[in-house]
């Protein structure tokens, strides 16, 4: 993150007592929104769309779900400080065959209208309401932006003209041109970002507004944009507008942007440009539903991402600084590789780097996703370590939605990523079903209370990282910059009553508290014991 990005969060100081938010410390939860919570039965089979191949069709899931769990409170009780759903933009209407089985686009990346919500998920109003609540229970929202592909081209679903897409050549990913100038798979149009040539709009949806009664409205709205801009009618200028209107309409806090490489730097600089812009504006006609006063927020996904590469992406025959085009963080791709070191490893890796290479900026760590089939213990036989190294490791963490509840990521019948995206096992939580030797609330109480100890204290993700004893293993975090102070010492499996070394964080005689169990202690010669103990040992001071 640019400093001037962490500068402005961490002046967000809120009520008394609350903890500033800062996205280097921010913990994420992402979720499919058509895979996560069904509150409305009713548009479960939007546009007649059917049966599909397992885990590839529409499941139910839907914008008043994702509220419900808002409103009951999940997410808080997560310590979550920010929500990322999937495009909410409509999806193709029908399905395709993309070599696993009939598949529909109930994941939000197969746009057939930007500026239309999926009627699976809900409308506008729902959206509205989706961020409204989520701002009155303190929680940011990240919008899913899609730049490089339209969805593929059915008998329902006709392809834009070629000066908007390109359907060939396929990608070989060998330079920046064979990397962007492509298309990713076979039957998805790329997008012609770069495109300098002004273009008409696509006929396909010309007809469709037409249909809806929205023709003249669209338009006008396009002129406005295009007039105030200055900006050419090119694919890009459009694609900005569209995507930045979800901002200015319904507040959205930032982008998650999928298939950064894959698009030209220039068009995520424009993109972040008016976004910010559009955030500006919200909070001026918003003043009693804004979250603070930061700058709007982008994340990048750019595939293969890891913070050993220090700020440049290499495609071949050029680097691109993604932080440079508009980037406040990168979503880090060797995170569910990297679990598998040792804590300290890990730990203080990734404090080296955060702190040196990439002083100023952030990464998002991850253990599973939506699309990585080689999520970190994918078979959910370790799921407390893997809570433990992703909301203690440096940086800031996204949870995938039942990573907190050892929601099953190999799933019998479905192939390719479509394992990773079952329903989330809400029916299994409250059954508190045994599996593996553990109780799935006993999963979900662990990421519990990391993550509302995390969202306490800004020195996890944001800090600098330091071992203090091997036996049991401890370490403190420190945060000392643009006038936040915060510090805190972890320790892992230590037995009750064992003495746990806080000197140097605390001085004797200052009484701590122990996150995880609720137990007090007082420093005594550079040390501090507690009668019973848990998993993790989060210490602060009252």
């Amino acid at each position: 993150m640019k400093p001037s990005v962490l500068a402005a969060s961490l002046l967000l100081a809120g009520s008394a007592g609350a903890a500033p938010f800062t996205w280097d410390n921010a913990t994420v939860y992402f979720l499919l929104t058509d895979r996560f919570n069904n509150a409305s039965t009713a548009n479960d089979h939007a546009y007649g769309r059917g049966s599909a191949a397992p885990l590839r069709g529409f499941m139910g899931g839907d914008l008043k779900g994702v509220t419900a769990k808002i409103r009951a409170g999940y997410f808080k009780d997560l310590g979550v400080d920010a929500l990322w759903i999937t495009p909410p933009v409509e999806q193709i209407h029908a399905s395709t065959d993309e070599g696993t089985g009939e598949s529909y686009g109930f994941h939000g990346y197969w746009a057939k209208d930007f500026t239309a919500v999926d009627a699976a998920l809900g409308t506008e109003a729902d959206l509205r309401e989706l961020v409204a609540t989520a701002h009155q229970h303190g929680l940011r929202v990240l919008l899913d932006v899609v730049m490089n592909q339209i969805g593929p081209v059915t008998a329902q679903d006709p392809v834009w003209p070629a000066d908007w897409v390109r359907t060939a050549p396929r990608c070989d990913f060998k330079t920046a041109a064979t990397t962007i100038e492509c298309t990713l798979v076979a039957n998805l149009p790329d997008l012609r970002t770069e495109s300098a040539t002004e273009v008409a709009l696509p006929p396909p949806l010309v007809e469709k507004w037409k249909q809806e009664g929205r023709y003249d409205s669209e338009v006008a709205s396009l002129d406005a944009f295009f007039k105030r801009t200055g900006y050419p009618r090119t694919p890009r200028y459009h694609l900005v507008k569209w995507h930045t209107d979800y901002v200015r309409k319904f507040g959205f806090d930032g982008f998650r942007a999928d298939t950064v490489k894959h698009v030209e730097p220039d068009a995520w600089r424009a993109l972040k440009k008016e976004a910010a812009l559009a955030y500006e504006d919200w909070k001026r006609a918003n003043p009693k539903e804004k979250l603070g006063d930061q700058p709007f927020y982008m994340t990048a996904e750019a595939y293969g991402y890891a913070p050993q590469m220090g700020l440049d992406f290499n495609l071949g025959d050029k680097s691109f600084n993604y932080y440079d085009a508009g980037f406040d963080s990168m979503i880090n791709f060797a995170m569910k590789g990297d679990a598998a070191k040792s804590y300290e490893q890990l730990f203080s890796e990734y404090s080296a780097i955060l702190n040196g290479p990439l002083k100023g900026h952030s990464i998002l760590n991850y253990i599973s996703s939506h699309d990585d089939g080689g999520p970190f213990d994918q078979l959910r036989t370790k799921p407390f370590e893997a809570g433990t190294k992703l909301l203690l490791a440096p940086g800031a963490a996204q949870i995938y939605y039942g990573d907190e509840t050892a929601r099953l990521l190999k799933i019998e019948g479905a192939q390719g990523d479509a394992t990773l995206r079952s329903f989330m096992n809400w029916d299994e939580l409250a059954k508190n079903v045994q599996r593996n030797g553990y109780r799935i609330g006993e999963v979900r109480q662990h990421f519990a209370l990391l993550g509302r100890f995390r969202h306490d204290h800004p020195a996890i993700g944001a800090g600098v990282h330091a071992k203090l004893a091997d036996q049991p293993y401890t370490f403190k975090r420190t945060l000392d910059r643009d006038g936040l102070r915060d510090q805190v010492v972890i320790a892992l499996d230590a037995p009750k009553g064992a003495k746990i070394s806080v000197g140097g964080v605390f001085a004797d005689g200052t009484r701590v508290t122990d996150g995880y169990t609720g137990q007090h202690a007082v420093v005594r010669k550079g040390q501090v014991s507690f009668a019973r103990s848990g998993r993790v040992t989060l210490i602060a001071a009252d």
